[in-house]
């Protein structure tokens, strides 16, 4: 595999610094080669958030003086309340299961500030994301590959990017494990390498995503249903949609003699359906919004990794692409809790290391 594209000599780079250590040691990496880098925070929350808070942009400040870089804060905090979070809400009174991330790294780290560095006359914006991305001399094609850290890959976060993002993005750490770049940053000094990573999304840190939606959308907080089995029986009520997931077993809120597990939902009968562990195997799926890396619809039916979750491992499927951005998806083997709203990313079938596209999935087919 070819590696990412050169550094020009003094090359403008704008560096997204969330104040954590992986943005932190792409900043240190590509000043080291030479780069002009200029750090930016980007102000996405207000308060209530463990990522990207003024405590982070202190953090980040801290770094870019230590490494001499120049440095801002960029605020954009009504604008990702408007084009995530608020989406994020309505995905969830709409019986999907949302990923803010990828909205999130396709209209502000690649476009909102894609833009910002070419104000400051950037070429490109680095991340601290865990992934690969290269670029061909000859045809300007660019490609997007997992990381070498299997574990902290974030490709499948990343499969949105279209060409002119990906030309333009930069990934200084994909090559390298999270123990590798926590020890670049000790040996830097970089006051965040022992700095600890949320696991969850950045406005809801304490993990009520149902708490988020009522906030936003108060008449969620005066829902209320029915959950029932296949038959139709009801099994006992709820208190809004937006409390469920597919695949969700925990916190149902009724007594059975048997594991049951959210199956479907429907938010307009106001119905959560469970039954058995099995009956969540999936042997087909649709999805929409389908973005191909190449930029270019596949004429024919291909065959392709699939992975529907960022923590599934990626099957063998074979994909229908039509126009209007579906693709219909055949699995070679049964998928469990295919989940509308999650991803479904395409990966090259034989190394399971390319991103060959990905969509939204839509509904999951037993």
């Amino acid at each position: 595999m070819s590696r990412e594209a050169p550094l020009a000599s003094g090359e403008r780079i704008v560096v997204a610094m969330s104040g954590g250590v992986d943005s932190s040691v792409a900043a240190a990496m590509l000043t080291e080669d030479g780069a002009e880098t200029i750090g930016v925070t980007m102000r996405l929350s207000e308060s209530g958030s463990r990522c990207c808070s003024l405590e982070d942009a202190d953090d980040a400040r801290r770094v870019a003086e230590r490494l001499g870089i120049r440095f801002y804060v960029a605020n954009y905090a009504e604008a990702f309340g408007r084009e995530v979070i608020e989406e994020f809400a309505d995905a969830y009174l709409a019986g999907r299961t949302p990923i803010p991330c990828v909205s999130c790294n396709k209209s502000f780290k690649f476009d909102h500030l894609l833009d910002r560095a070419k104000v400051f006359g950037a070429t490109r914006v680095a991340t601290g994301h865990y992934a690969r991305v290269t670029h061909d001399s000859e045809t300007g094609q660019a490609r997007l590959y997992r990381s070498v850290d299997r574990e902290k890959d974030q490709s499948y976060f990343l499969f949105s990017l279209d060409q002119e993002q990906l030309r333009a993005a930069s990934f200084p750490i994909g090559e390298m494990t999270k123990h590798q770049v926590r020890e670049r940053a000790r040996q830097l000094g970089l006051g965040t390498a022992e700095k600890p990573e949320s696991q969850e999304i950045c406005f809801v840190p304490d993990g009520d995503y149902a708490k988020v939606v009522e906030r936003l959308r108060p008449r969620a907080a005066r829902l209320q249903g029915q959950i029932v089995d296949e038959s139709g029986e009801v099994l006992g009520t709820h208190r809004g949609v937006h409390h469920f997931t597919v695949g969700q077993r925990h916190g149902l809120g009724i007594s059975a003699n048997r594991r049951l597990y959210v199956l479907r939902i429907d938010p307009r009968e106001q119905k959560v359906v469970v039954g058995n562990v099995e009956d969540l195997d999936c042997g087909r799926a649709t999805v929409e919004n389908v973005n191909w890396i190449s930029g270019e619809l596949p004429t024919s039916k291909l065959r392709a990794r699939v992975q529907v979750r960022h923590r599934h491992p990626a099957v063998l499927a074979e994909i229908e692409a039509s126009p209007g951005g579906q693709a219909s998806i055949r699995f070679e083997e049964p998928v469990r809790a295919v989940a509308p709203g999650q991803a479904a990313v395409f990966y090259d079938p034989e190394f399971d290391q390319e991103v060959i596209g990905g969509g939204w999935l839509a509904e999951g087919i037993r």
